[in-house]
């Protein structure tokens, strides 16, 4: 293999057709390294423990969707590759049935815990069928995943709160639910040979969690720091190497800064890695030295949408040993650009993802990114893959969003670094707008990896005169295509993406 050049330029044309032809010129510098990726993911909640009953062939086929890293006769992928994994643990309103107040089933979850505090392994068997599948695909990073404690465990026998106010996990519980979590991961390892990295015990802990049409729970930084504290120690008595991750804030800006609503579960960075704090647990062998965050209400507008990753990289200035990821994302705002309701199957919706993928990884330095829904029943921007609402067989339907977010997760692998990317209005607010957005990785292959990101309704044109290299690759998603690979001629230095389209270009 023969290895670029350190540093190297791009052209882009854009207009190309018409007399005025817009170019920028663009440089990538291999030498300056930033954040490492670690993994690009989705969650198997909550249709995955009926999707998990249909047909082999069906659920093979989604999993190759998101799982695969094969490809066709002609080169392109089969799947989007993801690296990660989070599987739900659930609470056990499926179990309640109506009386769980939770009234679609298709949101409520089983618990492996049964009443008299005896296990039964045969729940989530859907769920399980899935996580082996991404095991046999090539996955290798998982996370355990909680919304509510078990229902044995909560103060009023639910899966969801009451007022909202603290957290429904009985203060006389939260050994018991340290335990649980031990023996849920013990059982995964021992059965699937599937080591969670990480368990996230606490999701989105700013929502009171009251209007019961999930399962959820609220924390306090206070009850969080101690439950984490006891989970800690049962993991290490136990010799677990499973590393505990905070914490899964419901909106980015929790994590950076003190919110009017909610003082007691904002400004967690402070909060739990600040060694002055009261809530410090930064010492613990098993958290995970990382702060983990959600993208929700913080994408519109754009302005807003740049000050709140900077907010997260200046915190991880002052912090240069944590790392942040973003766990979790869909399209929940409804702004002028987009609204929540509604499929998300074309490219509009591709587009604004892959804007905020873009930002998370190029603004806040994320170390990991992943969308909510693997799969959704629902007629909402949630899911990469939309099925049937049925439990025992159904239709499944792609969306661009999933081969958008395969132009980062099949090519940019675990371990990669983001490399130094500069052009005139990179990251500008008008560019983020509207214009092409533009990153670069190198993986530990030393393959070369550049996501392009056009927003424009014109084609735009790529110099490669000055880049040196054996084999190039280009795979483009647009309103035809799905991450399908263009055959680029060695000798022909110049390629054209298409409008409204998201692009990557592998250099081997």
């Amino acid at each position: 293999m023969k290895k670029f050049s350190l540093l190297f330029t791009l052209l882009i044309s854009f207009n190309a057709s018409s007399q005025d032809i817009e170019t920028i010129k663009i440089n990538i510098d291999t030498t300056i390294e930033y954040q490492t990726i670690h993994n690009f993911g989705a969650s198997d909640a909550w249709s995955t423990q009926f999707v998990g009953n249909w047909t082999v062939i069906k659920k093979n086929q989604i999993a190759d969707l998101l799982f695969s890293l094969e490809v066709d006769i002609n080169g392109t992928p089969y799947g989007i590759g993801l690296s990660s994994w989070r599987f739900n643990i659930g609470a056990g309103s499926a179990e309640q049935e109506e009386k769980s107040d939770i009234k679609d089933e298709w949101r409520r979850s089983e618990c492996f815990l049964n009443s008299d505090n005896s296990y039964n392994w045969d729940k989530h068997i859907g769920q399980q069928w899935f996580l082996n599948a991404a095991k046999e695909r090539g996955t290798r990073d998982f996370v355990g995943f909680v919304n509510s404690p078990p229902i044995l465990f909560t103060k009023n026998g639910k899966a969801y709160s009451n007022d909202g106010l603290t957290s429904n996990l009985k203060e006389e519980s939260y050994l018991d639910y340290a335990v649980f979590l031990k023996d849920v991961t013990n059982y995964f390892s021992n059965k699937y040979q599937i080591d969670f990295k990480y368990i996230s015990p606490f999701n989105e802990p700013q929502w009171e969690w009251k209007n019961n049409n999930q399962e959820g729970s609220p924390w306090n930084n206070s009850e969080l720091k101690n439950a984490t504290r006891i989970i800690d120690s049962i993991f290490i008595a136990n010799n677990l190497q499973t590393k505990i991750e905070i914490t899964e804030a419901g909106a980015a800006d929790y994590l950076t800064g003190e919110k009017e609503k909610f003082k007691n579960r904002s400004n967690q960075i402070e909060e739990f890695f600040n060694p002055n704090s009261n809530n410090f647990i930064g010492n613990l062998k098993s958290v995970a030295p990382k702060i983990v965050g959600h993208s929700y209400f913080t994408t519109w507008n754009v302005q807003k949408l740049k000050n709140e990753r900077e907010k997260i990289a200046k915190k991880l200035q002052k912090y240069p040993n944590l790392e942040y990821w973003m766990t979790e994302y869909c399209v929940l705002e409804n702004n002028e650009e987009i609204k929540g309701k509604g499929k998300g199957l074309g490219m509009k919706t591709a587009l604004y993802v892959a804007r905020v993928i873009h930002s998370d990884l190029t603004i806040a330095n994320a170390s990991s990114w992943y969308w909510w829904l693997a799969m959704s029943p629902y007629n909402y921007k949630d899911g990469l893959i939309y099925i049937d609402k049925n439990k025992e067989d159904g239709s499944f339907q792609e969306s661009k969003l999933l081969w958008s977010l395969g132009n980062y997760s099949r090519f940019i692998r675990p371990k990669a670094k983001r490399i130094k990317v500069d052009y005139n209005g990179y990251n500008s607010i008008d560019n983020l707008s509207n214009g092409v957005l533009i990153s670069a990785f190198e993986n530990s292959d030393d393959s070369l990896v550049i996501v392009l990101v056009n927003q424009k309704n014109d084609e735009i044109f790529i110099d490669l005169e000055s880049v040196k290299y054996d084999s190039i690759k280009l795979y483009i998603t647009n309103k035809i295509n799905n991450l399908e690979l263009q055959k680029i001629n060695l000798n022909k230095k110049i390629i054209k993406l298409t409008a409204n389209s998201v692009n990557t270009i592998v250099f081997e």
